[in-house]
């Protein structure tokens, strides 16, 4: 009998990206210059002072024994400290903070810790599609709320069924957003932790771009008086120090929440290696270091010179506030998926389809601001050729 995978995955959207991959490969295989607009992966190196203290670490023979469960007590003190000195948010280091291998891992477990078989998760599209998979795995059923440039890219809570609210365990927030750039308000942090008390829900924020912004510093769902009570926050140093292979982060919030998925994890993976958290937690000590400062201003030039050159051929690109891509509206009769095949076999330029983030997503392509700005520049000339 032929191997036939499991249900759960079976149950997975399909992945949308594999066309605009096969034909970036091709491209690359055929000797084009390809500009590689769709990772969302820092092209920077992770600065000097993190990798030093990562040297030093190394050399402990401490650190090559299994590590902490709940992550080394010293990167999780900083962590909380972090929280207090940028949000104003008071964190008890020890019952609302737990270690991450990365925020995807949270994201992936965090579902198996809340949410039981045909429970529904609220998810947010267009997504990081992380969302949707992690509930499908978790036995749990998606219910896509749509985030539209009408709304400002956030999630309408009072168009939300009560039949459909009252079945929820879990909602996803992710701002500053992936793929949109959008950023969200106090207030409107305010009214989804209303939201979530009103329907005995949590509230999971991804928050993995709140250093990475251009203008206002966007806030944290856990300044909200109360939500501690319903809502975990997931943070991230893989974008704020270029370090997304070295996988780090933490998650806070809700003390219940965190020991649920610190029971989940201990169960399927055995923490982030120690000395890892040690760089994490020179990184998170010197957030206002020179060379880490300097990358906003890098990603605000690509920005401007991806956004501008945008709108000279008659795209219609406002400039994001936060998060390193630009999210742009299709010239009229195009899909996105049209949009991003021309641009990558006519112009070698690589953009995401937005209807990979979900239904929501079309019309509309992602580009990520990770090359240099006089590439932004050759990206923005070839597109200018084609004949929209």
């Amino acid at each position: 009998m032929p191997f036939q995978p499991s249900k759960r995955l079976q149950a997975l959207p399909p992945y949308l990206f594999t066309e605009i991959d096969r034909k970036r490969r091709e491209a690359i295989a055929a000797g084009k210059d390809v500009i590689n607009l769709g990772v969302g992966d820092p092209d920077r190196p992770t600065p000097e002072f993190i990798r030093e203290r990562m040297a030093t670490a190394l050399d402990d023979p401490r650190n090559h024994r299994y590590p902490f469960d709940e992550g080394v007590p010293e990167f999780r003190e900083q962590a909380a400290s972090f929280m207090q000195a940028r949000f104003g948010v008071e964190v008890d280091w020890e019952r609302e903070l737990i270690t991450l291998i990365g925020s995807k891992e949270g994201l992936g477990h965090l579902p198996l810790a809340v949410v039981n078989p045909g429970d529904t998760v609220l998810v947010p599209q267009p997504a990081y599609p992380v969302y949707a998979a992690a509930s499908i795995f978790a036995g749990g059923v998606p219910y896509h709320v749509p985030l539209t440039e009408a709304n400002g890219w956030l999630p309408d809570l009072g168009a939300i069924p009560a039949e459909v609210a009252q079945k929820a365990s879990l909602m996803f927030l992710n701002y500053p957003n992936n793929p949109t750039g959008a950023c969200a308000s106090a207030a409107f942090f305010s009214r989804a932790v209303e939201f979530a008390c009103a329907n005995d829900l949590v509230i999971a924020h991804d928050a993995a771009y709140t250093e990475l912004y251009f203008e206002q510093r966007p806030g944290s769902i856990l300044e909200v008086p109360g939500a501690k009570d319903v809502c975990i926050e997931l943070h991230s140093l893989s974008k704020t120090f270029n370090m997304t292979g070295w996988r780090i982060a933490w998650a806070v919030g809700c003390a219940d929440v965190i020991a649920a998925l610190a029971k989940v994890k201990s169960n399927m993976d055995s923490g982030q290696f120690n000395a890892i958290q040690e760089a994490g937690q020179e990184a998170l000590s010197r957030l206002d270091d020179v060379e880490v400062k300097a990358t906003l201003d890098i990603y605000r030039e690509r920005r401007d010179v991806l956004v501008d050159g945008l709108n000279k051929i008659g795209f219609a690109v406002p400039k994001p506030e936060a998060t390193f891509y630009v999210w742009a509206r299709c010239p009229e009769g195009y899909t996105s998926m049209d949009l991003a095949t021309r641009a990558l076999e006519e112009a070698s330029v690589v953009l995401i389809p937005g209807v990979g983030f979900g239904a929501p997503g079309e019309g509309y392509v992602r580009a990520a601001l990770t090359v240099e700005a006089d590439r932004m520049a050759e990206a923005t000339r070839r597109l200018a050729a084609i004949d929209w």
